[in-house]
């Protein structure tokens, strides 16, 4: 018998390294995080800018879209968490889109002649200090949306514990490194070595899901129900598939 939820994993791992790998390469890419001017970080590659803006539209466009491939294997067991994962990721792809329009307002201002000092250097501030606190925000958003499927994951034990208990971990730290961004006010990016775990995690989880799928195999913790719900196909796909034959 076919997994019914084959489509599902596989889209899920290919979201969770586009993702992940967008998010990383953004920030990589992003030249207002280390070229300097006057103590205000100006960028002299708007190029440089337009990749990393690119780089947030992949990343908020991924982020928006793993709970949405989940909800429809995780809703069979817990509605409610599932509903959360998708609005909070939501609310992460809204503040990545933020952190792309301070990026691309950023050059305009950097070719006017005062760019170096007064105004122009004043709002350039402004728009990278909004990045910076976009992008928290968005870490914020994405603790909670993270959480909330990877606590189904680990009830449904859809995927090995180790697997996802290492992502609820993984989210844990990165909120601390939020919190502690937030409270010294400095930029996130600051706490590699808390961040690093989940980002390692996501893509570990993407390649089993990419290679074994979802286990819907039944266990005690579920009941009899939600287990049958998950081992057969949604009634979407068998009324299509009965037109079809």
């Amino acid at each position: 018998m076919a997994n019914p939820t084959r489509k599902t994993s596989v889209a899920t791992g290919a979201l969770l390294i586009l993702a992940t790998v967008a998010a990383v390469a953004a920030a990589a890419l992003d030249p207002t995080r280390t070229e300097t001017h006057g103590g205000v970080a100006v960028p002299g590659h708007p190029h440089g800018l337009a990749l990393a803006a690119l780089c947030y539209l992949l990343a908020a466009a991924g982020s928006a879209s793993i709970p949405i491939a989940l909800y429809p294997l995780l809703q069979k067991i817990d509605t409610a968490w599932a509903l959360a994962s998708v609005v909070f990721r939501s609310i992460e792809a809204v503040f990545y889109m933020v952190a792309v329009v301070c990026l691309l307002s950023i050059p305009p201002l950097t070719a006017q002649p005062d760019s170096g000092g007064g105004p122009g250097r004043a709002v350039v501030g402004s728009l990278i200090s909004l990045r910076d606190h976009a992008n928290l925000a968005a870490i914020f958003a994405f603790c909670l949306g993270a959480w909330s499927y990877y606590y189904v994951l680990y009830r449904a034990r859809l995927v090995p514990r180790w697997l996802s208990g290492w992502g609820v971990t993984g989210v844990l730290l990165i909120l601390a490194a939020s919190l502690l961004a937030l409270f010294s006010n400095t930029p996130v990016t600051g706490y590699t070595l808390l961040i690093l775990p989940i980002a390692v995690q996501e893509i570990a989880l993407a390649v089993w899901l990419l290679i074994k799928g979802f286990d819907l195999r039944p266990h005690p913790l579920l009941t009899e129900s939600e287990c049958s719900s998950l081992q057969s196909p949604d009634a979407s796909a068998v009324e299509r598939s009965s037109r079809v034959s």
